[in-house]
């Protein structure tokens, strides 16, 4: 038996290129978007940080003194955070981390001005010195040859200076609006893995945190960890009032101050570097360093945790294709998280998962759909999902452990992404630049004329291919150029959701080398966009059925066929199967693809919606013909799939409603002529 083992932050495995390491607890309200101020001019230099050395700039555009202004507002530590959370599109109403917090208990400590003096010269010694043979490399000219070794010996660096560089290593690996993709690719398997701490100082922490002996909480608990990592280790125990196995997760001793002091020293040298951050990033150096703080301080805090543990059950409470381990609340603190033990088969041995009776395939599409759930319909996703933390279950169902890394995107964020989706397979290149600068890739006003060639190149390069040849990798890699080039940051969310895409891809790969990531994503957004009721989805269906005001009939029988293939193989998926799809996991099994509702919108929309209307009848009547085969082929697609008698009695009962509408539409199109 495979044992599931809670992994720390391990180094990310199974991808050629990381994306951001940082997450986000859901303790989030709503904000009202407003522009978020950026410089749209950008250079770009061959050495590791744009921000290291000089290089002939490239991409224009000029700072207006309106923008000057808004910027050195911007160097606040309130306006800086405020920034944060318009681009994310949601207000956080507690907050961790302020640079305010953050200095007060730096300070309050006792010879804290000796330690940050101490640590100070530390970093600024060996940065400095590295930072000396880069400009050296590109004064002399050999700075391309000797990025190999720069590279590392960057890695090292960081895995030197502790726990506080780790971190920021790992998130460098993940933007590539930042540094350049060679280096990043070294960054990916930054050491995450230290030495565990004794086990009675950890011992200690626990009945610290728990206000009880050891003995009278667990009847027994490893005498080594399960895992180790630079902020915290596991240990696997049984619980003395039930049995049952737990995780065990220990915050490393005296972590938080040395934290603190990092922090402290990072903003501290950030607010130097603001002139050339503004140039060549379009923004502050300090809102860097505060978007990384907030996610680092927050992933101390196992409260948070919890929370995010609690918010994935609840997600995921009704599908019996998912686990997401318990936390045990009342025996968990800011320092020590009791956790529900997972027995599973790691997702990267396929011959385990085989032995197991799983059908590789289905597990995949399990897999795959959870992921886009968790992105596209809740808008919160774990972020870490390495091999470590991914788990077959023996029933078929997949599992996730280690929620300190999840980030959360907002409806309208959601919606944005869906539109990106639309526009790509309407190959409007135009409006897909327009949704870089929606969601925060790009500065408000920046010129998007010269990126629509280059996003045009990828996606045809890339999807004209087919689903068979069309890997996210490849595309990344391709991104990752393009963010070079021009004046594009990648905001922190979605370097996560990149790198969370990537991640999984890889993992699909190992299980089964000619996995098509896409022909399971594309059923399941099919799926999504044929019979979820969200109106926005709705609006989103329509311009997918409908190019340049021409119906699309092959796009609808394409979109029905994927549907059906998804709903196929979920249901077909061994953890819906009997006895495990009981009363513990209530979601009721779809064999169908239930289009009860879209039909009954779709009626109502052609009563009401003049517009809807007319394009409808031109798709029937089209090439002064009228398209009764398009419209048979339709229905002999979904005629085992609904039940027309039923359908029909919706519709009925819907029908003093829509009547109702289309009389408030007729009114209102009346005044207006009038």
């Amino acid at each position: 038996m495979t044992t599931a083992s809670y992994h720390l932050h391990t180094p990310f495995i199974n991808s050629s290129c990381c994306y951001s390491n940082v997450g986000v607890s859901s303790i989030y309200g709503t904000c009202f978007p407003v522009a978020s101020v950026r410089n749209p001019r950008k250079k770009k230099v061959s050495t590791v940080v744009k921000a290291v050395a000089a290089a002939p700039a490239r991409g224009g555009g000029s700072r207006s003194g309106e923008e000057l202004q808004v910027s050195s507002k911007a160097s606040t530590s309130s306006s800086a955070l405020e920034q944060l959370d318009i681009e994310r599109g949601v207000c956080i109403p507690f907050r961790k981390y302020t640079p305010e917090t953050v200095k007060s208990k730096v300070l309050e400590s006792q010879g804290a001005i000796l330690s940050l003096v101490g640590r100070g010269v530390e970093i600024v010694w060996k940065l400095g010195f590295y930072w000396t043979r880069l400009v050296y490399d590109y004064l002399v000219g050999r700075d391309e040859e000797v990025v190999p070794f720069r590279a590392r010996q960057l890695r090292n660096l960081l895995c030197d200076l502790g726990p506080s560089f780790i971190k920021a290593g790992q998130v460098l690996a993940n933007r590539p609006d930042i540094i350049r993709e060679d280096y990043m690719n070294e960054l990916c398997i930054l050491q995450d893995d230290v030495p565990p701490f004794p086990n009675q100082v950890a011992f200690q922490i626990i009945e610290e945190e728990l206000g009880q002996p050891l003995e009278a909480i667990f009847s027994k608990i490893s005498s080594e960890t399960i895992a180790a990592a630079s902020l915290g280790q596991v240990y696997r125990a049984t619980l003395r009032a039930s049995g049952e196995d737990v995780a065990i997760k220990v915050q490393r001793p005296e972590i938080e101050p040395i934290i603190y002091r990092d922090l402290f020293l990072f903003r501290t040298l950030a607010s130097f570097l603001n002139g050339i951050s503004l140039q060549k990033l379009g923004c502050n150096a300090e809102l860097i360093v505060d978007e990384f703080g907030e996610k680092l301080l927050e992933e101390l805090d196992y409260t948070l945790e919890a929370r995010n543990i609690e918010d994935f059950l609840e997600n995921f409470k009704g599908d019996p294709t998912v686990k997401i381990p318990r936390a045990y609340r009342q025996l968990s603190g800011s320092r020590v998280l009791v956790m529900e033990w997972i027995d599973g088969i790691r997702c990267t041995d396929p011959q385990a998962i085989k032995e197991a009776g799983l059908d590789v395939n289905g597990f995949l599409t399990v897999g795959v759909s959870a992921a886009l759930r968790q992105l596209l319909e809740f808008g919160l996703f774990h972020g870490d999902p390495h091999p470590g933390n991914i788990f077959a279950m023996r029933d078929g169902r997949i599992a996730y452990v280690d929620f300190g890394n999840v980030a959360q995107l907002s409806q309208q964020n959601k919606q944005i992404l869906i539109d990106a989706v639309v526009h790509a397979v309407n190959e409007d290149y135009a409006e897909m630049a327009n949704d870089f600068t929606r969601l925060g890739f790009l500065a408000k006003g920046t010129d998007v004329s010269p990126i629509i060639p280059a996003l045009e190149a990828i996606w045809q390069n890339s999807a004209g291919k087919g689903l068979a040849d069309f890997n996210f990798r490849s595309v990344t890699g391709k991104f990752n150029q393009l963010v070079y080039q021009y004046p594009i940051r990648i905001p922190e969310r979605f370097s996560l959701v990149i790198r969370s895409l990537l991640t999984q891809e890889g993992i699909c790969f190992t299980l089964k080398p000619d996995f098509k990531f896409l022909e399971v994503a594309y059923p399941y957004v099919a799926k999504r966009l044929l019979t979820d009721p969200n109106p926005a989805l709705r609006e989103r269906l329509i311009q997918v059925l409908f190019k340049d005001g021409v119906f699309q009939w092959k796009r609808l029988e394409n979109l029905i066929v994927l549907a059906k293939e998804n709903v196929s193989k979920m249901s077909s998926n061994p953890a819906l199967q009997g006895n495990n799809a009981g009363s513990s996991r209530e979601l009721k099994v779809q064999k169908k693809l239930d289009l009860t509702d879209t039909i009954k919108d779709g009626a109502r929309l052609f009563l009401v919606d003049e517009g809807i209307r007319r394009q409808l009848l031109l798709a029937l009547t089209e090439d002064s013909k009228l398209h009764v085969e398009e419209l048979v082929d339709v229905y002999r697609l979904v005629e085992d799939q609904i039940d027309i008698p039923s359908v029909a009695l919706e519709v009925v009962r819907d029908l003093p409603s829509a009547a109702r509408d289309f009389m408030l539409s007729w009114s209102a199109s009346v005044l207006s002529d009038k």
